[in-house]
């Protein structure tokens, strides 16, 4: 399978969580919940401190940044420099309402909707008040204005950011909008909130403003954390229910595959992908829906409220993300190499491991400790040199994120500086822009894995990939079902080769076969004889010519009816890790006790099962640990038995039983073969004698076929078979 780019691969794997979308929703939902209280618990600084060592106390802090927000003026917040008298201007936005009125910078506001024409004792917090508080479209003000050492007197209208026309002057500056709503937005949020304490600057009404900080932040906290835990939960159980999903997807797919496909893979590197893979793939998913969301949410929601203090600032702090972009690319591409380097190594140890296990009889019976011990060790020292390149990039990505976030920190620190010694920042909203950005910085720190663990899963995601898109077995659309075998088999001029293989398995069969005839195939290792017998079931299908059931080609019907029609009992014994019962009963779905037991009864098996302390219950182990070769193959026998079916195919049946079990076995062989089609594949000249004809094979052909007597007197192969290799039993 060619490469997937980049993390196509891993994108594939999202499919599998996807069908959960609503549970997503709820967890990106959580993550913002997260970010956005995360980010308010921070920006409650900038009251604190004014509450703490201001003189304007909280409410008065609130309207100077609402008259910011509603006119694009900022105003000072020491009285003492107009006499605690009038309003002082100290900034006034580009194309802002306060620009378009005509104020300037150094203008003192000396009244506001006329209220000091009202009363001339109206206070400058009170003026304060009406300007942020009122909700006329246009308000009228009274200005103060140097000229030498007199103050010329101005009228002005000032139109709020509300007003349509000075929508229409920025509707086309999206950012300079966006950040307009939404400090009109927010501010009017904090009016409400505040508006239950009084404006008095008292002791009492300090600890009151205190206390309303503290509750706000107490709030946001216990949001935060019910938001985490609907995040973390729910992303947990996304992830499980998916790789749940995805393995037995793989599974499915390993079960519809070609046999021939199986060849070419080793089981340790296949069992490897199922389970060690997978694995990866969900800590990456749990990742995903867990820091790789919270951590870039938490950052951008803090660099957004540190814009919201002072663009500028916040600016000179994400110089350097380009540079961090680049290297979670550079990192992400060597993890990803290495992990799947790493994968390959692990599924290797687990072939080793596997194959050790199996074979440790002839381990030690050639003394061959030590020799295992090496090429064990040559496995587990290729793991570890690939485990070490992961752990290198991972361990150089977190300080080199460090180092650039220290070096952005400085850089704002030091224009932030030089803007509070020139009053062009408020000293309060430079230590709360400190506190957000280092939060900021902090939160990308902790994105430092986040590539490389992603990386890591596509590498996974890849191995994974590559057994889900193998093809599975043929079945034409149209296939028809496989009606019961009444008349014949025949191999019509078959041709097979194996992959890569120099010459064909199987060149040129003819062979007719009639219903109910048993047919023993006979030749030397290597002759064809096991390829033949595979392809009935359609393990492979020829490359030239036809194999007919009944006249109808094997690849015009569907795989079940063909295959419901056939048992087989292989050389290798297949058992599995459950009971006795189980085995047996595999043979055919949905079958009674009393069958199981009749077919174990036919094939001789009932004898020793009967004296186990659990009888058919005893729990065969893996390997079919716990029981001889003979009983082995009497229990895959009886399954044969059960199924009932209408082609036999014995491949070496009878090779691993011994003596006492062979007259046995062969007396039920011959009562199973009674009126069915039998393809026995047998070294035995007992089994071989009783067919009805003798197939003899040689490098992929069919050089003779007969009876005993005459393939004896006509058939050189047949007669250095018979004296050779064929047992005499």
């Amino acid at each position: 399978m060619e490469k997937h780019a980049r993390m196509k691969a891993f994108a594939h794997m999202l499919r599998y969580i996807w069908p959960q979308w609503p549970r997503i929703i709820i967890v990106v939902l959580s993550a913002i919940a997260i970010a956005l209280m995360l980010s308010l618990s921070f920006v409650t600084i900038i009251p604190l401190l004014r509450v703490m060592i201001g003189t304007e106390g909280l409410r008065g802090w609130v309207d100077r940044k609402a008259s910011e927000y509603y006119y694009g003026v900022q105003l000072s917040d020491r009285p003492e420099l107009s006499a605690g008298m009038h309003l002082m201007v100290t900034q006034v936005a580009k194309d802002s309402p306060a620009e378009q009125a005509g104020l300037r910078p150094q203008d003192f506001i000396a009244d506001v909707n006329h209220l000091r024409q009202q009363d001339p004792n109206t206070s400058y917090m009170r003026l304060l008040e009406e300007l942020a508080t009122t909700r006329q479209e246009t308000v009228p003000i009274v200005l103060k204005r140097p000229e030498g050492d007199a103050l010329r007197t101005l009228t002005a209208a000032l139109r709020t950011a509300d007003h349509p026309e000075y929508a229409r002057a920025v509707e086309d500056r999206w950012f300079k909008r966006l950040q307009q709503q939404v400090g009109v937005a927010a501010t009017r949020g904090a009016q409400r909130l505040v508006s239950v304490l009084p404006r008095a600057q008292t002791a009492e009404n300090k600890v009151k403003a205190v206390l309303l900080i503290v509750l706000v932040i107490g709030v946001t906290t216990v949001v935060r954390c019910i938001a985490k835990y609907y995040q973390d939960y729910l992303g947990q159980k996304i992830v499980e229910v998916g790789v749940n999903h995805l393995r037995e997807d793989v599974f499915g797919r390993l079960t519809r595959m070609p046999v021939g496909i199986f060849a070419n893979e080793k089981p340790s590197d296949l069992i490897s992908r199922i389970v060690r893979d997978t694995v990866i793939m969900g800590a990456a998913l749990r990742v995903l829906l867990g820091k790789a969301l919270r951590e870039p949410l938490n950052a951008l929601f803090l660099v957004g409220a540190a814009m919201y203090i002072n663009w500028q600032l916040a600016l000179v702090f994400l110089g350097g993300a380009p540079v961090v972009f680049v290297l979670f690319g550079t990192f992400g591409s060597r993890m990803k190499k290495a992990t799947r380097r790493s994968l390959i190594a692990s599924s290797q140890m687990l072939g080793k491991l596997q194959e050790t296990v199996v074979g440790l009889r002839m381990i030690k019976v050639y003394n061959q400790e030590q020799y295992e011990q090496k090429r064990f060790a040559q496995i587990n020292n290729q793991l570890l040199r690939q485990v070490l390149k992961m752990s290198k990039v991972d361990a150089a990505a977190q300080p080199v994120l460090e180092v650039l976030g220290m070096s952005a920190g400085c850089a704002a620190l030091v224009v932030g500086m030089r803007w509070v010694a020139d009053n062009k920042l408020d000293g309060a909203e430079f230590l709360a822009l400190l506190v957000l950005l280092g939060a900021a910085a902090e939160a990308v720190r902790k994105t430092s894995d986040i590539w490389t663990k992603l990386q890591q899963s596509n590498a996974a995601a890849e191995r994974i990939l590559e057994v889900i898109e193998q093809p599975v077995e043929i079945e034409k659309p149209e296939a028809i079902v496989l009606p019961p075998m009444k008349k014949s088999i025949e191999f019509q001029e078959v041709r097979f080769s194996y992959p890569g293989a120099a010459r064909p398995a199987l060149d040129g069969i003819n062979l007719a076969v009639a219903a109910g005839q048993n047919v023993a195939i006979v030749g030397p290792n290597g002759s064809g004889k096991t390829t033949l017998a595979n392809l009935l079931p359609r393990f492979y299908d020829p490359d030239a010519g036809r194999l007919l059931v009944d006249g109808h080609d094997l690849r015009d019907v569907t795989l079940r009816s063909l295959r419901d029609q056939i048992g087989m009992v292989t050389q290798q014994v297949i058992s599995f890790n459950d009971t006795i019962a189980v085995n047996i009963g595999y043979g055919r779905h949905g079958a009674t006790q009393d069958e199981i037991v009749a077919a174990a009864q036919r094939a001789y098996a009932h004898e020793f099962i009967g004296k186990l302390p659990k009888g058919y219950e005893t729990v065969i182990g893996e390997q079919g640990v716990g029981l001889s070769g003979g009983q082995l193959q009497r229990i895959v026998i009886a399954r044969a038995i059960l199924k009932n079916p209408a082609i036999l195919i014995f491949d070496e049946a009878t090779s691993q039983i011994d003596a006492e079990s062979e007259a046995k076995i062969h007396e039920a062989i011959e009562q199973v073969m009674q009126n069915r089609t039998t393809f026995i594949i047998a070294h035995r000249f007992s089994t071989v004698i009783a067919a009805d004809t003798i197939v003899v094979m040689n490098e992929g052909r069919i050089v003779a076929q007969g009876q005993h007597e005459e393939l004896m007197q006509t058939c050189s192969i047949y007669q250095a078979l018979y004296e050779t290799q064929l047992i005499k039993a």
